[in-house]
């Protein structure tokens, strides 16, 4: 038995537009009662349970009368605005006889960029959950232009966010399949992965439904947010009768990810996960060498090319002379001032400014490595 898994207190259910809504772009009302059967039971066992629920966007394809995924965003927003309010209504109506009020939030990746509103998003989360609210938290496609556009992964990504953010023990990943598949040695199914290493992403497939946009691909991504905030990952068969109770009990059949050793704590998550870079910089071999292996901050003289404008106390990413992204960090010097102190040897930078202390560009407090 997985002890991590099975001692949860708080879990998020993501849940896939395929296992809620027919082929037709209708909900499919006995799955939902299914899992609010499984919701209650967890309750009852003192989980708190916190549901990421796609299917906006192929509900409001349904009532509409489309049979293909739209491809302008005008089109994907009316969808996700029409079909939005079936599915909050759905579920509510089911979870009724529980007793069990849900709240509705919609989330765009702008909300769990800015600081000050992801603590706003934690706070509202935590405040549900104490009174006994079940939030349903979805992507508010029907304004977000950026995410309908770039493929936001089906609420696969998103729902790892929200793990981070809620500080979850799990994160319960619900599709059609079985779980991460060797699809070269017979579909055998991978019961157990420790660490996420290139041959894990090398078995990741995408999809070709027209009303989701995930696949394996995007979950792995997920799994990789999750499990280093310190949150399990389960990923399995959404149609399996009581998957989430058999889940916390810790036999569930599917992948389980076992959560990192050392989790990020708050402040780089946030870094890593949720704010976007202004700009890039590129540093050479030693610099590499000295943030990856030792921990140390970033010094001006390591630095190498800066082709981006940002200003002071900006995130941004920090590449290889490959142009590998390894890292982000928070400068304390602007892009111009970058540009000025390249080729230049720690004194010559404290000279240049002399009300810099050191000639830290990034401090390690305010440097994580992706």
């Amino acid at each position: 038995m997985l002890t991590h898994f099975s001692n949860a207190r708080r879990i998020v259910v993501k849940v896939g537009t395929n296992l809620l809504t027919s082929g037709d772009g209708e909900m499919d009302e006995a799955r939902v009662q299914s899992f609010c059967n499984q919701v209650a039971e967890l309750r009852k066992q003192e989980v708190q349970v916190i549901l990421v629920s796609s299917g906006a966007v192929g509900l409001g394809m349904g009532k509409l009368g489309l049979t293909k995924r739209p491809k302008t965003i005008e089109q994907l927003q009316a969808c996700a605005a029409v079909g939005q309010s079936i599915l909050t209504q759905t579920w509510q109506k089911h979870f009724e006889p529980f007793g069990i009020v849900v709240g509705q939030m919609l989330l765009t990746r702008d909300d769990v960029r800015g600081r000050n509103r992801h603590l706003a998003i934690m706070r509202t989360m935590e405040t549900l959950l104490s009174q006994g609210v079940v939030p349903i938290i979805n992507e508010n496609d029907s304004v977000s232009a950026e995410e309908l556009e770039i493929k936001f992964g089906d609420n696969d990504i998103l729902s790892a966010l929200v793990a981070s953010i809620t500080k979850s023990e799990v994160l319960a990943i619900l599709t059609t399949v079985t779980g991460l598949l060797d699809l070269e040695n017979g579909e055998r199914l991978i019961p157990i992965v420790e660490t996420i290493t290139p041959e894990i992403e090398g078995l990741a497939q995408g999809t070709s439904s027209e009303t989701s946009v995930g696949g394996m691909t995007s979950k792995i991504e997920a799994a990789k947010v999750a499990t280093r905030s310190g949150c399990g990952v389960f990923l399995g068969a959404g149609k399996t009768d009581g998957i989430l109770v058999d889940l916390l009990n810790g036999y569930a059949e599917g992948t389980f990810f076992l959560p990192s050793d050392i989790p990020l704590e708050s402040k780089k998550r946030w870094l890593a996960y949720f704010a976007k870079p202004m700009g890039k910089i590129t540093v050479d071999t030693g610099a590499v060498k000295a943030l990856k292996e030792d921990g140390s901050s970033l010094l001006g003289p390591g630095i190498k090319h800066c082709d981006s404008d940002f200003p002071q106390d900006t995130l941004i990413e920090i590449a290889d002379e490959s142009g590998n992204v390894f890292a982000r960090g928070l400068t304390r010097f602007s892009s111009d001032q970058i540009k000025a102190i390249i080729g230049k040897s720690s004194d010559e930078i404290t000279k240049t400014f002399p009300d810099r202390k050191k000639s830290d560009v990034i401090h390690r407090d305010d440097l994580v490595l992706l």
